[in-house]
């Protein structure tokens, strides 16, 4: 909604909307780019002497790495939390993906984790362990861990964790009779 008095945009009362951000993503990108760069570099001004398949190996392999560097960390310098009355929708990166939605009807509970880190997922980013579950992890610190119905977990690091939790246990609590949900 528009405030017309002030011109902001003011939150819609029924979503709520968090973020994690991981800066140190970004210097990983720049080795992405220089990775890319080098590639480009080597396309266009090279001189070698050792015939072409070495440098069609060197150019095709700089700029794997650099497109590959580069989606990897910028798929995960940021993640966003949206709650809204049917779901739980996690959205990475700049571009949205990996995105995950968990409809409410399928999330049993909520929890707040004060003390998530890239050393527990084996990594930053969308992460799978058998005996865990299922995070993303953009950065080290507080989260949420989604337990679901079918006994699996999601984990998401968040700002403001215990505020999304909170919100996630109230549109899990049934609706008094006659109270509108």
């Amino acid at each position: 909604m528009r405030d017309h008095l002030h011109g902001d945009i003011t939150p819609h009362p029924d979503v709520w909307t968090g973020r994690a951000t991981n800066r140190v993503q970004w210097l990983l990108a720049v080795g992405g780019a220089a990775f890319l760069a080098l590639g480009i570099e080597l396309a266009v001004d090279s001189a070698w002497t050792s015939g072409a398949a070495p440098l069609a190996m060197a150019v095709v392999g700089c700029i794997a790495a650099g497109l590959l560097i580069l989606f990897g960390t910028l798929a995960f310098v940021h993640v966003d939390l949206r709650l809204d009355r049917e779901s739980v929708e996690v959205r990475c990166g700049h571009i949205g993906l990996p995105r995950r939605r968990i409809p409410l009807t399928q999330v049993a509970g909520a929890d707040f984790a004060p003390h998530v880190t890239p050393r527990q997922w084996g990594g930053w980013g969308y992460r799978w362990r058998p005996e865990k579950g299922t995070a993303v992890v953009v950065r080290r610190g507080e989260g949420v861990v989604l337990r679901l119905w079918d006994g699996h977990t999601f984990t998401i690091t968040v700002d403001d964790a215990q505020a999304a939790v909170h919100v996630i246990r109230d549109r899990l609590r049934p609706a008094a009779p006659g109270t509108p949900r």
